[in-house]
C-alpha cells in the first residue's frame, strides 16, 4: 500500500493551525445565565443538587447580575420562587411581586445587562403547574394563555428586556404578542420554549426554583422525548404567532433537534443546557471522573455546533471568564 493522499492531520498538528481552521466558536456573546430569586434579604441560599448555583434574595441576585456583566455575560435569565402561592399564580400578576420587584432591580443597577423574564405560573402557584387547573385536574389550555400574557405584560412594565414562555400551552404566543403590541411594548421580544421536552433533567431545577408539581406530571403539555417531526410543527406554529426566538430544551440530549429546528427558520435559535446537565457534570468532576474545564466547554461548543445562536447555561458566569480570561 502506499502512503495516503489524503492527509486531514495537516492542519491538527499545533494549537496554532487548529485555532486557524476551526468551525465552530464559543463566545461569551452567546451565554445567558439563569437566575433563582427568592424572598427575604441578604439570602443566598445553596441549591444542593446544583454545586455552586445558589437561591437569591433580590440585594443578592443584583450582586449575581453585576458579577455576570463583569465577567462578559451579557444577558441574564430570570426565575422568581415567592413564598406565597395561589391557584392563580397572583404573585407572578403583580406589579410589585417578587419577580417584577427583581427585574427593575437588576435594570437599575446593571442597564446595561439584558434581563429575560421567564414566564410560566408553575412558580407561582400552589399545584405547580404551568397553567390554570380544572376541578378534575386537568390543565386549561385556553383560560391559562390569558393569564401568561398578562404575567408577561407585568414583566415587560417591571422593565425586562425580552419575555420567555416556558408553560407550553398552545397559543400563547399570539396572546402574548396581541396583548404586549396592545399596551404598548412592541419592541419586547418573545423567546418561545418551543420545543420543550417532557425531560427527565429537570431534577435539580425544580428544587432550585421551587416548581415541582403537587400532583401529577407535565407530559399532558411537554413534548415526548420520542417525537421529533412534532418539534418542528410547534416551532413554526410560535414563529407564525409571532416569537422573535425560539429555544429546543433541553440542549445536549437534543442535539438533533436543535440541528432541524436551525435548518427550517430564519429567526435565531436557542438552547437551554438544563440543571441536570449542568450538575452531571458537576457530580462527575467533583469524583474526578472528569476534567470538568474541558468538558464544560465541548458541551458547549456542541451545542453551538448543532445550530444554537444562544445557550442558557448555568456555567455562563465562568466559562466567559475562561474565554476572556
Amino acid at each position: 500500500m502506499g502512503f495516503p493522499q489524503h492527509r486531514p492531520r495537516r492542519t491538527r498538528q499545533s494549537d496554532v493551525w487548529r485555532r486557524m481552521v476551526r468551525e465552530t466558536r464559543l463566545s461569551p456573546d452567546a451565554l445567558i445565565y439563569p437566575l433563582f430569586v427568592v424572598p427575604g434579604r441578604g439570602v443566598r441560599h445553596a441549591v444542593q443538587s446544583m454545586p455552586g448555583i445558589s437561591q437569591l434574595s433580590v440585594d443578592e441576585v443584583v450582586k449575581e447580575a453585576k458579577a455576570a456583566a463583569a465577567a462578559g455575560v451579557p444577558a441574564v435569565l430570570l426565575f422568581a420562587a415567592p413564598s406565597e402561592k395561589d391557584s392563580k399564580a397572583s404573585s407572578a400578576l403583580d406589579p410589585k411581586g417578587l419577580a417584577a420587584q427583581a427585574i427593575a432591580a437588576i435594570k437599575d443597577a446593571c442597564p446595561q445587562l439584558l434581563v429575560w423574564a421567564d414566564v410560566c405560573l408553575c412558580g407561582s402557584t400552589d399545584h405547580g403547574h404551568c397553567g390554570h387547573v380544572t376541578p378534575k385536574g386537568a390543565i386549561e389550555n385556553d383560560s391559562s394563555i390569558q393569564t401568561l400574557a398578562q404575567v408577561a405584560l407585568n414583566y415587560a412594565r417591571a422593565g425586562a428586556d425580552a419575555v420567555a414562555p416556558s408553560d407550553m400551552m398552545d397559543g400563547r404566543i399570539a396572546a402574548m404578542r396581541q396583548l404586549l403590541d396592545r399596551e404598548g411594548h412592541v419592541t419586547t421580544p418573545i423567546v418561545s420554549y418551543a420545543a420543550k421536552y417532557a425531560s427527565s433533567f429537570y431534577g435539580p431545577f425544580r428544587e432550585a426554583a421551587e416548581s415541582a408539581p403537587a400532583f401529577g406530571d407535565r407530559r399532558s403539555y411537554q413534548m415526548d422525548p420520542a417525537n421529533s417531526r412534532e418539534a418542528l410543527r410547534e416551532v413554526l406554529l410560535d414563529v407564525e404567532e409571532g416569537a422573535d426566538l425560539v429555544m429546543v430544551k433541553p440542549a445536549g440530549p437534543y442535539l438533533d433537534i436543535i440541528r432541524k429546528v436551525r435548518d427550517a427558520v430564519n429567526v435565531p435559535v436557542v438552547a437551554y443546557q438544563v440543571s441536570g446537565e449542568f450538575s452531571l457534570i458537576k457530580a462527575a468532576a467533583q469524583r474526578g471522573w472528569i476534567d470538568e474545564r474541558p468538558a464544560v466547554l465541548e458541551t458547549l461548543t456542541s451545542i453551538r455546533r448543532a445550530g444554537a445562536y444562544i445557550i442558557f447555561t448555568y456555567h455562563a458566569k465562568e466559562v466567559a471568564e475562561w474565554l476572556l480570561g
